[in-house]
């Protein structure tokens, strides 16, 4: 079955850290660049971290610069978002899609954020942090 997987969320107190993963199945992500995004009641979804397929080059939104880190492993077909520091905003399903990138052409995140324009989505992963 071709999907991708989020894990690893949970309850967490504000300064703790979380680990989150995506992984692929069905066919492998060294070709795709990996988005991270959340949504929090209420609010729009937000898209907080990227990772390049080609280069590895990252992206991060100015709200969790500094505090996130997105990593792949391919070996492992898997992307990770290790957050750290969390704070109550951070509060939101994570979600993780995945679009293909031509491995000829030097690659950038995706910078419309256009859910339709992504090849996989995964069906997200509930972080909290408590106060």
């Amino acid at each position: 079955q071709v999907q991708l997987v989020e894990s690893g969320g949970g309850l967490v107190q504000t300064g703790g850290s979380l680990r989150v993963s995506c992984a692929a199945s069905g066919f492998t992500l060294d070709y795709y660049a990996v988005d991270w995004f959340r949504q929090a009641p209420g609010k729009e979804r937000e898209a907080v971290a990227c990772i390049v397929s080609t280069d590895g080059s990252t992206y991060y939104a100015n709200s969790v610069k500094g505090r996130f880190t997105i990593s792949r492993d391919n070996a492992k077909n898997t992307v990770y978002l290790q957050m750290n520091s969390l704070k109550p905003e951070d509060t939101a399903v994570y979600y993780c899609a995945a679009v293909w990138q031509n491995p000829a052409i030097r690659s950038t995140c995706p910078t419309e954020k256009i859910e339709s324009d992504y090849d996989y989505w995964g069906q997200g992963t509930q972080v909290t942090v408590s106060s």
